[in-house]
């Protein structure tokens, strides 16, 4: 009969990730990170300028197994030596979701292991826990995704509260839309940010920060607008521009923003620490102004690697690894879901 755990006060922790192209398995013994693979399906994806949720779909189940077996060989255990299984069960694309959420219930019920489903977002603010520095709340984090844009005091390791968030669309999904309006391949963040390198942030675009709103709200609906209408009408006119200097101009009015009011709400409430977290967190500019600017308050910044800040599986083990400690588990009749609130 599957239930009645034995809880340890170190476990072994399988984490799977299946949200969107990249299917990845990682293993944890207590806090230590001991495996992470991560199979891409991006290179095929990007022949279709995006990502194919089908083609994901196919992707993941072609390589779920083989992530699995990978992380636990890297790890240096067995499947048998495995204490529970954490998985992404939202947000991201249903039927990709579905994929690594039915492998790790087959495989915890195997195993008489307890499941436990993953919010992805709150398994990009746990890839802090991944530096080995110790952190514990209370701590403010930046999170900015594809999905999301927050800013967040933990105040526990289970609790948050949401300070400031995008009204509209998320800073990753504007980063993509300016890298289809450049012209710029998959995945389009990275590509923006290797672009903005070699231009000058010279175009006034306007700050993805709403004003007057009574609350903090960021809103990129605006930006994404105005960036493409500045490279419309230049086309229109029959003018040239740098599309340097718009990627360079459009990643500064996205960021600086961020950075700002993370540092502002550390320094509100006398938070001493400042994390950051999601796609856009690997974004180099973004990393360098948040070092800039905590050092100038005095602010202790603890940043994953970049690996971890993009969709990976040790980020889910990290979650898994907390909601395990709470005995916050998952019965085996839980679904995908393709949409989570924040909180």
């Amino acid at each position: 009969m599957y239930g009645n755990f034995e809880l340890k006060a170190e476990p072994l922790i399988l984490g799977i990730e299946s949200s969107c192209d990249e299917t990845a398995a990682a293993v944890i013994r207590g806090g230590r990170l001991l495996s992470s693979v991560i199979i891409s399906s991006a290179e095929e994806q990007a022949k279709y300028g995006g990502v194919v949720p089908e083609i994901a779909s196919r992707a993941h189940t072609d390589a779920v197994d083989d992530a699995v077996l990978r992380a636990v060989k890297e790890a240096g255990v067995t499947i048998k030596d495995l204490d529970a299984v954490a998985v992404t069960y939202g947000a991201g694309l249903l039927g990709a979701l579905l994929v690594g959420l039915s492998f790790a219930k087959s495989l915890a019920y195997s195993l008489n292991v307890p499941l436990i489903a993953v919010n992805h977002i709150r398994g990009h603010l746990a890839a802090a826990y991944l530096c080995g520095e110790g952190l514990k709340p209370p701590y403010v984090t930046l999170l900015a995704s594809g999905g999301h844009t927050a800013i967040l005091h933990t105040e526990s390791y289970t609790e948050f509260e949401v300070l400031g968030a995008t009204c509209d669309d998320a800073a990753g999904e504007a980063f993509d839309k300016v890298a289809r309006i450049l012209g710029l391949p998959y995945p389009g963040g990275p590509n923006v940010q290797k672009l903005a390198e070699g231009g000058t942030a010279n175009i006034p675009f306007p700050a993805a920060l709403v004003k007057n709103s009574g609350k903090m709200q960021f809103s990129y609906s605006g930006l994404k607008t105005s960036v493409m209408n500045y490279c419309h009408n230049c086309a229109q006119r029959g003018e040239q521009f740098n599309p340097a200097d718009v990627a360079a101009s459009f990643q500064v009015a996205a960021l600086e923003p961020l950075v700002k009011k993370t540092v502002e709400c550390a320094k509100k409430l006398r938070a001493d620490t400042v994390t950051a977290g999601g796609g856009v967190a690997a974004n180099g500019y973004l990393r360098a102004r948040l070092s800039e600017e905590c050092q100038k308050k005095n602010l202790k910044l603890i940043l994953p690697e970049k690996k971890y800040c993009t969709d990976n599986a040790a980020m889910i083990a990290a979650e898994g690894l907390i909601q395990y400690r709470a005995k916050n588990f998952a019965s085996l009749d839980i679904n995908a879901a393709a949409q989570i609130p924040l909180k």
